[in-house]
């Protein structure tokens, strides 16, 4: 089974900062990892490869420094990497970033993709499915456990309440929960070893068969930030104890009161 896994390099921060002009993310200067969703789908699909055999690629799009997360995953146990990276990419928003990756997935050739849930950086959930609707295979969101059965993917999908119990055969992809499984740490021989390596590059000229200029980068991204802001700290709660049920509820209702709720 051919595995592929799709990671991006997040800022390591909640304070992130948009360029005034482009509204794009400002990435110089700020420490990076990989995305959380993104790396449980490593170990989900390592997992997976040490049950039923296969390889493990991992692909990521950014700017040549998103190696570092590569070797990162390459030193977790993936056979193979591919960093996606192209002046021309620059600015693309979900759909020309979904539009770019399944151009190299293409390429690629695969059984199974997996994509992270979402991105820490921008919360939408929007780059998985897309890629599935682009390539044309079936697609399972919100994976919290994934198994094979023949060649059938049997995944435990989580809902609001309640969970799906799904089968699809493969190809098909599959958007991981960070709760799907725990990443592995890295070992001393796997770092050795992932710099040993060498990092496939896929640049325009190497995807311009599959691709659009006109639906790829800033030009091609229909996506436009109104804007941008950073959660807000809960403030300090207050604790009512040794309350009876009508003291409670009047205090609840007393409360809702005050801030206009009812």
């Amino acid at each position: 089974m051919k595995i592929v896994v799709c990671i991006k390099q997040v800022p390591d921060t909640n304070e992130v900062k948009l360029d005034p002009v482009t509204n794009t993310l400002i990435r110089e200067g700020v420490p990076s990892i990989i995305n959380h969703d993104d790396k449980s789908g490593i170990e989900a699909a390592l997992q997976l490869k040490e049950k039923v055999g296969g390889t493990v690629t991992v692909v990521c799009m950014g700017p040549p420094q998103a190696d570092v997360a590569l070797r990162e995953a390459l030193a977790m146990g993936c056979d193979e990497a591919v960093l996606i990276s192209a002046r021309e990419f620059g600015g693309s928003d979900t759909y020309a970033t979904a539009v770019i990756i399944s151009a190299a997935l293409k390429k690629i050739g695969y059984d199974l993709v997996i994509t992270g849930r979402q991105a820490i950086d921008g919360d939408t959930a929007q780059v998985g499915p897309q890629i599935a609707e682009n390539l044309h295979v079936p697609q399972i969101s919100y994976a919290e456990e994934i198994n094979m059965e023949g060649d059938k993917v049997v995944v435990k999908r989580q809902y609001e309440d309640r969970y799906h119990i799904i089968e699809v055969k493969t190809p098909c992809l599959l958007t991981a929960l960070q709760e799907l499984a725990t990443p592995r740490y890295m070992h001393a021989r796997g770092v050795v070893e992932a710099y040993e390596k060498e990092i496939k590059v896929f640049g325009f000229d190497d995807l311009k068969d599959s691709l659009n200029p006109d639906h790829i980068g800033l030009k091609g991204s229909p996506t436009n930030v109104f804007k941008s802001f950073t959660k807000q700290a809960k403030g300090q709660g207050t604790v009512h104890a040794d309350l009876s049920v009508d003291e409670a509820v009047k205090t609840i209702i007393d409360k809702m009161e005050e801030r206009h709720i009812i």
